[in-house]
């Protein structure tokens, strides 16, 4: 099978769909890799390193996509790519079709076959490809809410801890996965006051003995989650429902009684998001939302969804290094397609 390797022309987004040892991966079972020209170097990875193990360098995305059988990237194609989808090809990548309606159109209309990375699980039901893209997500997701709660950038003027005589920042984690669990890891390393909400007491259960109980662990219903996010400086959305939207936890007139200032990061933007009227828009920045009921300046960091690894795409890039291994494609002999 001929795996062809483009780079990714989604705004701020600087991974590679797979790395040198993909790469060795994949020729050592007989498969032909044909990697776009400094596809890899947002993620310091050379031509070179992708050489080395076998690929082929090829100097346009248009010839790769054409003489693949089998793309993979990272991100979904754009609309800039949807010439380039036709009926004979496998395209294996984050997809999130819930919240994207046009790209599921076209790609059905294309009769491509498309496998989503978030969607590929184990028998145990776990998400493997999606697991470690959502570590980085809810660990960066506290970062990027720290800043933005700067005065300067139109928060709050509040640090997340670490000062004496005064309340640390309070954040909410709404999610006690993968991504929530690494977020209040983070929050809670930074110095502050960490509460997270979940409708699995399981996870709940886990998280009071991981963090010794400095973590809140409260049981998520419409009462709790809107007492919680009322009080909160910091609002982290993770909740995932595989393949479908997420869960519109936070209402609008949540957002127009929280504190003026106060930061929603909504890592579950891909996915449709976890506030009413969130959208998946690619700004450069924080988008600025307010609200009719107050003057009040309510930040929604729409741009911290599982995408945000790409703002940091040299260990995440690297994380899931078996991604062609794991789905069972690298395993397939060279005369087999995928059905």
């Amino acid at each position: 099978m001929k795996v062809g390797v483009p780079s990714e022309v989604k705004n701020h987004e600087y991974r590679v769909g797979i790395t040198p040892v993909g790469v060795h991966e994949l020729v050592a079972r007989g498969h032909e890799v044909l990697i776009e020209k400094g596809a890899g170097l947002g993620s310091s990875i050379s031509d070179a390193d992708f050489v080395a193990q076998g690929a082929r360098i090829i100097d346009s995305a248009d010839e790769v996509w054409g003489a693949a059988d089998m793309v993979m990237k990272v991100k979904e194609p754009v609309e800039q790519e949807y010439h380039r989808l036709r009926e004979d090809l496998i395209l294996f990548t984050y997809l999130h079709l819930a919240a994207d309606q046009p790209l599921t159109e076209e790609l059905a209309a294309r009769k491509v076959t498309a496998i989503a990375y978030e969607t590929v699980q184990l028998p145990s039901g776990m998400l493997p490809l999606l697991y470690p893209m959502s570590e980085v997500a809810g660990c960066l997701a506290p970062q990027v809410g720290a800043h933005a709660m700067m005065k300067a950038q139109g928060g709050r003027g509040v640090l997340m801890g670490g000062v004496g005589g005064v309340a640390n920042a309070k954040v909410v984690v709404l999610g006690a996965g993968v991504a929530g669990q690494n977020a209040a890891h983070v929050a809670l390393g930074m110095g502050a006051e960490v509460t997270l909400l979940d409708t699995d007491l399981d996870k709940l259960r886990m998280s009071f003995w991981r963090y010794d109980n400095r973590v809140r662990q409260i049981a998520s219903s419409r009462l709790s989650v809107r007492q919680e996010v009322l009080s909160a400086d910091m609002v982290i959305g993770t909740v995932l429902i595989p393949g479908a939207k997420a869960p519109k936890l936070v209402t609008d007139e949540m957002v127009a009684e929280m504190k003026p200032g106060s930061v929603l990061v909504d890592v579950a933007i891909d996915q449709g998001g976890s506030r009413a009227a969130a959208r998946r828009p690619m700004p450069t920045r924080p988008s600025r939302c307010t609200t009719r009921s107050t003057i009040a300046s309510r930040i929604c960091l729409a741009p911290c969804r599982i995408r945000r690894p790409g703002r940091s795409p040299t260990q995440p890039s690297r994380m899931p290094s078996a991604w062609p291994t794991r789905a069972g494609a690298g395993r397939s002999r060279p005369t087999r397609r995928w059905r």
